[in-house]
């Protein structure tokens, strides 16, 4: 299997984009039965700063044009930083916002601390929609489990039996006394639309220093879970990426093993027969870009099938930095999703701040038997 670029915009261009100007980051995208496409995505004033405010676009010629910028609570910018992602439950067609949200104290703020490398204290959330996005609820707080902030960039997962899966990454918060189990990514599923939660490990390293970001959760098509991360050590080296299975509907899970993929954010979509797409950032391991490979795993084995480019960066960093996490303020591109339309291509969104254009990044791609 390999696969083909169609075709390649921007949802949003901002160009040319200085550094301490208005940015968009974190996009994710669905497809509506009808075939509509909606990218969802946030503004800040700049990389680090806490007033992320939520945005939709819309397509119906499979990317190729997009409608103005819709925000989805704009009565709650001034109070709230808020990062959500959007996912479609493919039997019912509701749409979901799922993420979280931080409280703003002062105008420009930062929501990290250099000195704890931790997010400001904030709240899990989710929202809904009936009206294919057009309004959604207010955002309910889902009560964390466990002590700390959450990184949370992957989208709600609904599966067949209706069950919802959030996973997110705990971090440390800017106090330095509060300890903060954050060696593992945590999966936390209802069974009652949302109601009540319980919460396990899907993701849990061997090593109290190994943390995670970036993580996600997809049923595949087979029914089992596939759960992935970034795993980010303390000490800024490198370790592939990690990934581990549910065959229960994620009451429990694999050891967590290694996808073989020296890389960053990581993305999911399922494919056909148990297959799935992986989707990473590629920042310190050969040229800059985001990668799409095609993955068959299981408990002992990832499955890598295909591994290729789906898009090229000029840039790794924005001023030449690592690209480490540590220095994540300081990336230029990142974060992708990738959603199938109904001619059986795909659509693929990033966020980009390069020297040829700036904003949120669509690629058209189809994948070759």
């Amino acid at each position: 299997m390999r696969w083909e670029s169609v075709d390649q915009g921007f949802v949003i261009q901002q160009s040319p984009v200085a550094r301490g100007t208005d940015i968009a980051i974190g996009p994710r995208i669905v497809v509506l039965p009808s075939g509509e496409a909606i990218c969802s995505f946030m503004f800040s004033a700049k990389t680090a700063t806490n007033d992320f405010v939520p945005a939709l676009c819309r397509s119906t010629d499979h990317g190729r044009t997009w409608s103005e910028r819709q925000l989805v609570w704009p009565h709650l910018r001034e109070k709230w930083s808020v990062f959500t992602g959007i996912s479609c439950d493919p039997y019912s067609a509701r749409l979901y916002l799922y993420g979280t949200r931080t409280p703003i104290d002062v105008p420009g703020e930062s929501n990290w601390s250099t000195i704890t490398q931790g997010l400001k204290a904030n709240e899990l959330i989710g929202s809904s929609s009936a009206d294919n996005g057009r309004t959604w609820t207010e955002p309910t707080v889902i009560p964390m489990p466990i002590a700390g902030s959450a990184e949370a960039p992957g989208p709600l997962c609904v599966t067949r039996t209706g069950r919802w899966l959030a996973c997110y990454s705990p971090y440390n918060t800017f106090d330095p006394s509060l300890a903060v189990d954050w060696s593992q990514v945590v999966v936390m599923f209802s069974d009652d639309a949302g109601s009540t939660w319980r919460h396990v490990s899907m993701l849990r390293f061997d090593r109290p220093d190994i943390g995670a970001a970036e993580a996600w959760v997809i049923e595949l098509s087979d029914r089992r879970l596939l759960g992935t991360c970034w795993r980010t050590p303390d000490d800024g080296s490198e370790l592939p990426n990690a990934y581990a299975m549910s065959s229960d509907g994620g009451t429990t899970w694999t050891p967590t093993n290694s996808t073989g993929t020296m890389g960053q954010t990581t993305a999911l979509a399922p494919l056909t027969y148990g297959r799935a797409l992986f989707l990473y950032n590629q920042r310190k391991h050969g040229d800059p870009g985001v990668r799409v490979a095609v993955v068959r795993p299981s408990e002992s084995s990832f499955g890598l099938e295909h591994d290729d480019y789906l898009w090229r960066a000029e840039t790794r960093t924005q001023s030449a930095s690592s690209g480490g996490l540590s220095e994540w303020s300081d990336f230029s591109f990142g974060e992708p999703s990738i959603a199938r339309l109904p001619d059986e291509t795909w659509l693929a969104v990033l966020w980009c701040i390069q020297p040829s254009g700036s904003g949120i990044r669509y690629v058209r791609l189809r994948l070759i038997l």
